[in-house]
């Protein structure tokens, strides 16, 4: 029995596996097996319609800026651009100078002990308005990026001293030379380098553009107009917007000159030494050491009488009593530089902008015994700062156009002729684009692609820099990087804003799909520009959003897309990138209706899988 039920079993097991290998069919079902075959997918490009219309805008606002301009700079085709700030004051309220209150010094109270007349003395007062200065250092040895021997490791040794960038910033030694104290002695073997502290710290100057070396005359006004953070013409209800075509030194709103001289821009730190010993160290003289160290900035003096007058001798009065009231008061400066003997253009700090009043005043040393009496106390003089910061500000730029072809392509674009070059400057010039528009034919571009089903793999908007116009080219007069968005609304891309690409080695190279960044030829000449606009055209395609038109400009900043008002030369207001208005420089691009680039001017070009 057992080796029938054997029999039995091997039997059925073969029956079962006859039974399945009969039941596959051996003709291989064709449906579908197109999509495996690579002869059925064919990857091809598309050079889609663009055209360029020219603009410009007559002036645009330019208060509430995180920066402001000041300089003259000189842009090949695209003519000069000169730039002066005007700006209020922000007081604290009802400040005190010296020890006590005037009310104290003029000893109102009988109840109080009396206080001497402390006879503040204006000593010197300085406009300082710091440079932006590139502090970068990826590895925290103390060594900025762009002077250290590796960025990224801070056991580097950039001054080849033996000690490490980190270990020599934290001995308080010189990272940057191997003898930090200049005496002869290597730091490797130095027992003292305590006279280090008397050294320059070393910093990058960033946003100055054209000679840093050029000579300039500066001139500070009293400013003689009310600045009102309200706009009356709104019944007060909204901000007051001020404009880059606003002058209110042309307009004779101007009052005392506080200062009138050549000057020259110094990027050294400036380090000052305490101006008081501490009787309680005797062997330290605390006059020869260092007490203030300041970054590099435009510090220039300006007329002591006159903050004497306006500031110190009011103390306690009503004009100090607010910041409303003291801006009626000291109404602000205007701040302009002339006659340059070389082009120089400066972005800076005005966050940071300060005036610095250095007074004296008595202080009671010995009062005899005679606290009510104070005709026999013994003084001496004391030294103390009042800073006065910067409240709103704008700048006045002034554009000189001297190309005539520029004014010729805005004519045309006013009566829809697309332009033959494209420029692009921070002073206003601008361009719009519009994508698949043949010419009387609407939107069957874009239909006639819906149609064939296309498969968008990438998009691109390529700008080729017309080189012709520059000779020799120069790189520092290139824009870093444009800035495409959507032109009627101000408002960026769909590309721009997925794009979460982050680069933390370079400065500007965020959203480096979305592209817009300057490009060298092989000759390390400037080429061209290009956005990866993907997104934007698969949206079009699927009828996901309208086809509208787009905008171009310099770029400053991918993190400053926010918005300023501004008039075109049509009259129209429109939102224009504050991104572009802090963009000193500019290009020349070929435009749509390019005769002569070697790349066929601009381009659009879709690559795509199709079926």
């Amino acid at each position: 029995m057992y080796f029938l039920r054997m029999f039995i079993n091997r039997v059925t097991i073969l029956l079962v596996i006859s039974n399945i290998i009969l039941s596959c069919d051996k003709e291989y079902h064709s449906s579908g097996s197109e999509l495996l075959l690579s002869s059925a997918l064919k990857s091809k490009s598309f050079v889609a319609p663009v055209y360029s219309f020219q603009g410009k805008v007559n002036y645009f606002q330019t208060d509430g800026l995180p920066l402001l301009q000041l300089g003259k700079i000189y842009l090949p085709g695209l003519g000069t651009t000169e730039a002066n700030i005007t700006a209020k004051f922000a007081l604290s309220q009802n400040p005190v100078f010296g020890n006590y209150t005037q009310n104290r010094e003029d000893n109102v109270d009988e109840n109080l002990v009396p206080v001497i007349d402390e006879k503040e003395t204006v000593t010197q007062v300085y406009l300082e308005i710091p440079f932006f200065n590139n502090t970068d250092d990826k590895d925290g040895d103390g060594v900025i990026d762009a002077l250290d021997l590796d960025p990224e490791d801070r056991d580097s040794d950039t001054d080849g001293d033996g000690i490490s960038d980190y270990n020599e910033t934290n001995n308080n030694l010189n990272p940057l030379s191997d003898d930090s104290d200049g005496d002869g002695i290597l730091d490797d073997v130095d027992q003292d380098n305590k006279t280090y502290e008397h050294e320059n710290r070393v910093y990058e100057i960033d946003s100055i553009y054209g000679n840093p070396n050029a000579h300039f005359d500066l001139k500070v006004y009293e400013l003689k107009y009310f600045l009102s953070q309200y706009d009356p013409a709104t019944d007060f209800e909204k901000n007051s917007r001020f404009f880059s075509n606003t002058d209110y030194f042309e307009n004779g709103f101007f009052g005392e000159t506080l200062h009138d001289g050549p000057y020259q821009l110094n990027f050294e730190e400036l380090r000052f030494n305490n101006k008081e010993d501490d009787p309680e160290t005797e062997d330290v003289d605390e006059r020869e050491t260092i007490g203030t160290r300041l970054t590099p900035r435009i510090r220039v003096p300006l007329d002591k009488t006159f903050f004497q007058k306006k500031i110190l001798d009011l103390e306690g009065e009503t004009f100090l009593s607010n910041d409303d009231n003291f801006s009626k008061h000291l109404r602000g400066l205007i701040i302009k530089a002339e006659n340059f003997d070389d082009d120089l253009y400066m972005l800076l700090d005005i966050s940071n902008a300060i005036i610095r009043i250095e007074y004296d005043y008595d202080q009671v040393l010995d009062n005899n015994g005679t606290a009510n009496d104070t005709s026999d106390d013994t003084t001496e003089k004391k030294s103390k700062n009042f800073l006065l910061s910067f409240g709103l500000n704008f700048n006045t730029i002034k554009n000189n156009n001297i190309n005539a072809q520029v004014d010729q392509e805005i004519l045309a674009s006013q009566s829809n002729k697309p332009s033959q070059n494209i420029y692009l400057s921070g002073n206003g010039l601008f361009s719009t684009l519009r994508l698949f528009e043949e010419e009387g034919q609407g939107d069957q571009v874009l239909d006639k692609i819906r149609s064939n089903q296309w498969v968008i793999n990438e998009a691109n908007l390529v700008l080729y820099i017309d080189q012709d116009k520059y000779n020799p080219l120069k790189k520092s007069l290139f824009p870093d990087r444009l800035y495409l968005y959507k032109y009627e609304y101000g408002a960026p891309i769909t590309d721009f804003s997925i794009d979460n690409t982050i680069n933390n080695t370079e400065k500007n190279r965020n959203k480096s799909i979305y592209g817009g960044i300057l490009e060298l030829d092989a000759l390390d000449m400037p080429y061209r520009y290009k956005f990866r606009i993907t997104d934007h055209v698969n949206r079009l395609i699927k009828k996901d959003s309208t086809n509208v038109t787009l905008g171009l400009v310099p770029s400053n900043g991918i993190n400053i897309i926010n918005n300023r008002r501004a008039e075109t030369v049509g009259q129209d207001f429109i939102n224009y990138p504050t991104t572009a208005i802090l963009n000193p420089r500019g290009v020349i691009l070929h435009g749509s209706e390019s005769e002569d680039s070697p790349e066929g001017g601009l381009k659009f070009e879709i690559f795509y899988t199709e079926y």
